[in-house]
């Protein structure tokens, strides 16, 4: 098996197939790799010294040895382009998981492994989302992902995929920093219809699951992976929620793992806005800009290490930036992108990106045939 697969790939294989064994959970993964250090050596321990850590049970189904299906699928699967196993032996592992009551023994992983420790927020909010729902996920997640924050979201319908869409359309060296965070086997895509965006955050994002490969989407896993979502992340952001959704549980699940909880705040007459509002009422932060989310966690932005951490300047009031230089060109009549562009000598795109972020802190007005009007001072 080295010989073929090489002694990182099989000793990887290892972990999966111990996974494998009915009742070793992520608990008693970690009890077993905690006396007896590796995979490999819980597979070489002995009966007696296997049932002072676990069950009977457990330890006659170590002793019966590794199940050869798993371990050939497994194999297969990690010699693979792009596919990695991310152990808690794993330098790559997240730090900000193992500050978690609950962490996953490993990660199936498929992209861009740095973004597991990049400053992360998680963006999360209703499947059954208004379109201004998902307009605003996708605004912010573009502009937090511009500012240095990989997008961390569950790639379900409505707000989780236009989080993620949100951070693909960044600009600069941070585009496409998300991790979508999965209920199934990562051979499997859910919900379908997602099976481009999945292509697309592979390529310069992160797809990563702790389930096993070939897992089917069920409703008791969902819950289970919104604990990875929040535990990845600094913060956590609600757009749109009902009073009972997962986004919810995700909110309540970053604040029990000392994570920052924003929310967006809608009309009183939507169930959609309902569930941030609750959370406001519970403690979580009101948001209308990303401002207000840099300003919170630039602390936690800049203890951040490593080659994607970010430097982020945050909210200030003697602070000049290229966005409010643009406002101050904008005067208070009605003006079109190109005229912007050409007074300002920013880039299409780059001015598109600061009208938008301008339009929802509501300094600016997009009005018809594609001009803005200032209306604030």
């Amino acid at each position: 098996m080295e010989q073929q697969y090489g002694a990182e790939v099989a000793e990887k294989a290892l972990w999966i197939s111990l996974s494998d064994i009915y009742g070793v959970g992520s608990q008693t993964f970690c009890q077993l790799l905690s006396a007896f250090g590796t995979p490999a050596n819980i597979y070489k321990a002995s009966y007696l010294q296997l049932t002072k850590v676990v069950s009977d049970k457990i330890a006659a189904a170590i002793q019966v040895g590794v199940n050869e299906d798993t371990l050939a699928d497994s194999l297969n699967w990690l010699s693979q382009g792009n596919n990695h196993l991310v152990t808690l032996a794993d330098p790559h592992y997240p730090k900000a998981l193992l500050e978690t009551a609950d962490p996953p023994p490993f990660l199936y992983a498929k992209g861009n492994l740095h973004l597991l420790n990049q400053a992360s927020i998680a963006i999360v909010g209703s499947r059954n989302a208004s379109v201004q729902g998902e307009k605003n996920a996708e605004a912010f997640a573009q502009a937090l992902c511009q500012s240095g924050l990989c997008i961390v979201s569950g790639l379900a319908l409505g707000i989780d995929g236009a989080a993620h869409r949100g951070a693909l359309k960044a600009s600069g060296q941070y585009k496409g920093a998300t991790i979508a965070v999965v209920g199934t086997g990562l051979d499997i895509v859910y919900p379908a219809k997602h099976r481009d965006l999945v292509h697309q955050i592979v390529e310069r994002g992160l797809v990563i699951s702790e389930f096993a490969l070939g897992t089917p989407s069920k409703p008791q896993n969902f819950p289970k992976r919104n604990r990875i979502i929040s535990g990845l992340s600094l913060g956590c952001l609600v757009v749109e929620a009902n009073l009972q959704s997962g986004s919810q549980i995700t909110a309540r699940l970053a604040a029990e793992q000392g994570r920052e909880v924003f929310a967006i705040p809608g009309s009183i007459h939507s169930p959609m806005s309902k569930g941030c509002h609750q959370l406001i009422k519970q403690g979580a932060k009101l948001v209308d800009s990303i401002d207000d989310i840099l300003s919170e966690l630039r602390i936690g932005i800049a203890a951040q290490e490593g080659d994607l951490a970010p430097v982020v300047v945050t909210k200030t009031e003697n602070v000049v930036t290229p966005k409010s230089n643009l406002l101050k060109l904008m005067g208070f009549d009605a003006v079109g992108l190109e005229n912007l562009v050409h007074l300002s000598g920013l880039t299409v795109n780059e001015v598109s990106s600061m009208l938008m972020l301008l339009e929802l802190e509501g300094s600016v007005a997009s009005l018809a045939g594609g001009k803005y009007q200032k209306i604030t001072s």
